[in-house]
């Protein structure tokens, strides 16, 4: 075999191997799983989402999911869970009314434990949103399946009013290394640094589909909406990474410098106006020549940043505590510091709830508690942080988290084995 030659696109960002005799890509990103471990689970578990069967309705504290593989990637969608195992399998569990687990569910309570979506490829990462789901293999291909929906239903997935209970190739010129869901819309960002967007486009999510034709794509119809497309900036754009909320998008290019587009009617974009962007808007909210933000996650209304140094910071709507900034806190429009954490290597966000996993391996959760997903044991709201305690979690190491805003998924590994 000729020995592997290794092309580095962006030095810390997107990673390609090229075999002579395949002619094959295999893609990386420093967001792909690296660290397998276990899955635990907490809150709400009406339709199956926490993956241990038809009897277990709610946890209040984390719970082992067993799987029959270790996990490198949990992915919490709106009532649906996914795990993406060391081999490059990917697993679901909980509400399947629209596809989005990828697999047959007509055996009785077979929705509600953990069961294998049939793929072909190695998967490197996955993700979810509302009703669908998507996985990124390792030669650059996007898959996708469940439905994405606007505000009167159902739209479609790849072509219109079409769902799939399986998966579909998303298609693609480029190989794609990142892939990132909102609700109802995913985002792409491919190996020569562009950004794609298919799915729902009334808040300006997409980024490229202006404000007169967000409905069912206007006169060209909803394939102006679901066919993939690419989001266009002025001048040369090099983006390297790409985040969603539920309703919005932030992509950050090769120089560092934040884009983001649609919803922003509590400034949880960054933006001083509340008027939604339906094109990427250059964020000057996070523009600090000492700051380099490293990790983006949005809910409903308000969105988690972190920077290099390991500071967490929220910005958008302040009720239930969401913002992690006290009691008397109102809406940000800029990134403004969470206290009360040690410095953090992940944030995640749900609908109204948010979580920090710091660089020792705890886990931090604020914001609306009513399904005990904040791991407190109690339905209250939490205004500032609060450490996740529990049987599961002594002697374990979180690595990641992941909240559809009513449950939550941890990743965690033993301590002994770090």
């Amino acid at each position: 075999m000729p020995a592997k030659k290794t092309t580095t696109k962006r030095k810390s960002e997107a990673v390609v191997e090229e075999e002579k005799d395949a002619k094959k890509v295999k893609v990386s990103h420093t967001s792909h799983g690296k660290e397998a471990g276990q899955v635990l689970v907490l809150g709400q578990g009406d339709v199956g989402q926490l993956g241990q069967g038809e009897d277990v309705m709610q946890r209040k504290k984390p719970s082992l999911v067993s799987l029959p593989e270790k996990i490198v990637q949990v992915i919490a969608g709106g009532m649906h869970t996914v795990c993406l195992s060391d081999t490059g399998n990917v697993y679901t569990f909980g509400c399947n009314d629209e596809g989005a687990l990828g697999r047959d569910t007509t055996e009785e309570g077979s929705e509600t434990v953990p069961g294998k979506v049939i793929l072909e490829e190695k998967v490197v990462q996955v993700s979810a949103g509302d009703s669908h789901t998507a996985a990124l293999s390792e030669e650059g291909m996007v898959y996708i399946w469940g439905a994405f929906r606007d505000n009167n239903g159902v739209i479609g997935l790849l072509e219109p009013m079409k769902t799939s209970t399986v998966p579909l190739k998303v298609p693609m010129k480029e190989p794609v290394v990142k892939i990132a869901s909102g609700n109802d819309h995913l985002v792409l960002v491919t190996l020569e640094g562009n950004l794609y967007s298919l799915g729902t486009g009334e808040q300006g999510q997409l980024g490229r589909v202006s404000g007169f034709f967000t409905d069912r794509g206007g006169r060209k119809g909803l394939d102006r909406l679901l066919v993939p497309q690419m989001v266009k900036v002025k001048g040369k754009v090099h983006f390297t990474d790409v985040f969603c909320g539920a309703y919005f998008t932030f992509a950050v290019s090769k120089e560092g410098h934040v884009y983001g587009f649609g919803l922003s009617n509590y400034h949880q974009l960054g933006t001083k106006s509340t008027k939604m962007c339906f094109f990427p808007v250059k964020l000057t909210c996070f523009k600090n020549s000492t700051t380099s933000w490293v990790d983006f996650s949005g809910g409903q209304h308000h969105t988690l940043c972190l920077d290099a140094e390991g500071q967490v910071y929220s910005l958008g709507r302040a009720e239930y505590g969401r913002l992690g900034l006290g009691q008397q806190a109102e809406e940000k429009s800029e990134p403004t510091p969470v206290t009360g954490i040690e410095l953090a290597s992940r944030v995640t966000c749900g609908a109204t709830v948010s979580y920090a996993v710091t660089r020792e391996g705890s886990v931090y959760a604020w914001g609306m508690g009513t399904n005990l997903q904040l791991g407190t044991g109690e339905e209250d709201d939490e205004w500032s942080p609060v450490k996740m305690t529990g049987k599961q979690l002594e002697n374990r190491i979180v690595l990641m988290a992941s909240s559809g805003g009513q449950h939550t998924v941890l990743l965690v590994k033993d301590k002994q084995e770090s």
